[in-house]
């Protein structure tokens, strides 16, 4: 069942030729004006077009709009005005504070369809997963947060219970508006302040949060939004009127964060990459693991931290669910991302297509086969990629080692589950795993000896705003969500 509109993706050599899927295509309206300044003090700063960094539409290649490159003045104006903000904010009754936050949810709830078309248009991923996915979470984490405000000084017992003070935060482009969401939930709910640096190309969920938190009653200076490129996020963490610095992004720049607030007293929450594994027992109910497999690197274009890029197959199976994975690769439907029948959007941008593709063509030197259940016919603009899976990828494969951030997958085999948990922890990383199997006693010797922060059964990328996350080893270190993650 296929389009034939442009954008929309086909597949029918692959589909029952009976069926053809229309055009249905997301009819929320969004207004986004050319230009957005950065957010301080409970408004937009002026746009400057001298400093204006484009952001684009991944699925057409075409500008969505141009966001200010803050500097070193946007950041030190967004730090002073946390920083006046602090005593209001932390001085307000932990019940009002949540009263704050559950209305911010409730009017995230409300324009949810507009965020999910935004996040959509610059992030690129299918409106399905913006809409089922990012927008109901980022409501979640100011739900539960706002549950938590007025209960801080019965959760800790036996310790003062006070803000940390101003915060910095960075967040990534795959998730702008959950991870926005993420962070700043539960620094409000403890009352501190936050200064808030998206990705250069994807600020506009972000900006829009800060505003509508404001009509919703946050107190200006409480969250401020800087938008800008690496060297802004340098701006930011080298400020020295920061009490806490979180960020989600690449291990490489959380190392070099990491040296930047060495012994300055700062505290630091860092969740970087991953090369997650997910290891498929003999006795799983496979078809809801190639389902899991499906859903944990294809249906988010492979554009997640956790995504589970390493598939460890028992080989008594091997062959049954890879031939079990291809029925269902054939099924995903690759193309515009505001239809509503499409599982895998755009990718990011035109230098992550690079990568992914960079990633791909090592692979096959190194001698790993590629396997392209989907035809390769794809939109003729914007930045696509046809998901794949390898085989035959060896431990010492850069495949099997290194983070692609692509809808790609790297299958192994084992033939022991000690086998299996010796491949998995040979990783830098240590972010996530995921273990299917029917016996209860396998799953949790095996979620046991995992190295990671969070170990997934019979399930993958399942997240909630009460469950802490965060990783092991070149994963970074801290937990964010729940108990654990309160700042």
């Amino acid at each position: 069942m296929t389009s034939t509109e442009p954008g929309s993706g086909s597949a029918a050599a692959d589909r029952d030729p009976g069926w053809d899927y229309a055009p249905a295509p997301e009819s929320t309206q969004v207004e986004i004006a050319p230009t957005q300044g950065c957010w301080i003090d409970g408004a937009e700063t002026p746009f400057d077009p001298a400093r204006a960094l484009p952001s684009e539409n991944p699925a057409t290649g075409e500008e969505l709009y141009r966001v200010v490159d803050g500097g070193a003045g946007e950041v030190a104006d967004a730090v002073a005005a946390a920083r006046a903000a602090l005593p209001l904010w932390a001085g307000l009754a932990g019940l009002e504070r949540g009263k704050i936050l559950f209305r911010v949810a409730r009017r995230l709830q409300e324009r949810a369809r507009e965020f999910a078309v935004m996040e959509t248009l610059d992030g690129g991923k299918a409106i399905r997963e913006s809409r089922d996915f990012d927008v109901p979470a980022a409501a979640q984490h100011f739900f539960y947060h706002a549950g938590w405000a007025d209960k801080l000084e019965y959760a800790f017992p036996g310790r003062r219970v006070a803000p940390i003070g101003v915060c910095g935060q960075i967040v990534p482009w795959n998730f702008p508006l959950m991870m926005a969401a993420w962070k700043i939930a539960p620094a409000l709910a403890c009352g501190n302040t936050v200064v808030l640096k998206p990705a250069e190309t994807t600020s506009l969920t972000a900006l829009r949060l800060a505003a509508l938190m404001s009509e919703a009653g946050v107190p200006p200076g409480v969250v401020n939004v800087v938008s800008g490129g690496p060297a802004t996020g340098a701006a930011l963490v080298r400020h020295p009127d920061l009490d806490k610095v979180a960020f989600t992004g690449s291990t490489e720049v959380g190392r070099q964060i990491a040296r930047s607030l060495a012994g300055s007293g700062c505290a630091l929450t860092l969740e970087l990459g991953g090369k997650s594994a997910q290891i498929v027992c003999e006795d799983a109910d496979l078809d809801q693991a190639v389902e899991g497999v499906v859903r944990g690197i294809y249906f988010n274009q492979g554009h997640v931290c956790s995504a589970g890029s390493r598939l460890l197959v028992q080989e008594s199976v091997m062959e049954v669910v890879l031939d079990k994975l291809q029925r269902r690769m054939r099924q995903l439907r690759v193309g515009d991302p505001l239809d509503k029948n499409t599982d895998v959007g755009a990718i990011h941008s035109a230098a992550q297509l690079d990568r992914v593709q960079a990633a791909v063509r090592c692979a096959e030197v190194e001698g790993a086969q590629r396997v392209v259940p989907l035809p390769t016919d794809l939109p003729a603009r914007g930045h696509w990629f046809t998901p794949c899976f390898f085989r035959g990828v060896q431990p010492n494969h850069s495949l099997a080692r290194q983070e692609v951030f692509g809808p790609v997958l790297a299958v192994m085999s084992f033939r022991t589950v000690d086998e299996a948990l010796a491949r998995a922890n040979d990783s830098s990383y240590g972010l996530a795993a995921g273990v299917w199997t029917d016996k209860g006693s396998k799953m949790f010797h095996l979620a046991r000896e995992l190295r990671v922060g969070v170990v997934w059964c019979n399930s993958y990328n399942r997240f909630d705003a009460a469950s802490p996350f965060g990783g092991n080893k070149e994963s970074g270190f801290g937990r964010e969500g729940g108990r654990h993650g309160l700042p």
